[in-house]
């Protein structure tokens, strides 16, 4: 453990600062995913980015999420893939690179049940932000977002809270 300890510290404090752009990131982590508002559906599952630097300043972002939940005994699986503008905040003088981004794609819904099964496929947009944290190739990426799922004139309103690794790639 201890060990591990010292890689961490190493990659996010020994590692030269300076708030270069890179030309790309890749990120993937964890993310609680829930769909609707009170009563809703609590799913748990991955999702991922990866993004081109166009400048300091403004990127492109693609995302695809994966989440699963089962409450009693009825699986319902939620796939959301989405594109947009992702805004960051670079600075000499702070190991974090904070970002806004806006998203917009599809989802894929499905649920089963005793070998019954529905599937749905609205149209997703997402807004939110998170933060890179730490300096050099691989940093932290803490992020929330928002998420509509919008079909047939109703909109579900989810929110998923991610937390993964990011790797940038390259330097500007």
């Amino acid at each position: 453990m201890r060990k591990l300890i010292w890689v961490a510290l190493a990659l996010f404090v020994a590692v030269p600062s300076h708030a270069q752009t890179s030309v790309a990131d890749v990120s993937a982590g964890y993310s609680y995913f829930r769909m609707g508002g009170s009563g809703g559906l609590n799913m748990n599952g991955v999702s991922g980015s990866a993004g081109i630097n166009a400048n300091n300043w403004l990127g492109v972002v693609g995302d695809l999420g994966y989440y699963h939940g089962s409450p009693a005994g009825v699986g319902f699986n939620t796939v959301t893939y989405t594109v947009g503008p992702r805004f960051s905040y670079r600075s000499d003088s702070i190991p974090v690179v904070p970002f806004a981004q806006a998203l917009f794609g599809g989802a894929h819904l499905s649920a089963s049940f005793a070998g019954v099964s529905a599937t749905s496929n609205p149209f997703a947009y997402g807004f939110g932000g998170g933060a890179d944290i730490g300096r050099g190739k691989i940093a932290l990426r803490p992020q929330v977002d928002y998420f509509g799922l919008r079909e047939n004139g109703f909109t579900t309103n989810s929110v998923r809270v991610s937390f993964g690794l990011v790797f940038h790639l390259g330097q500007k």
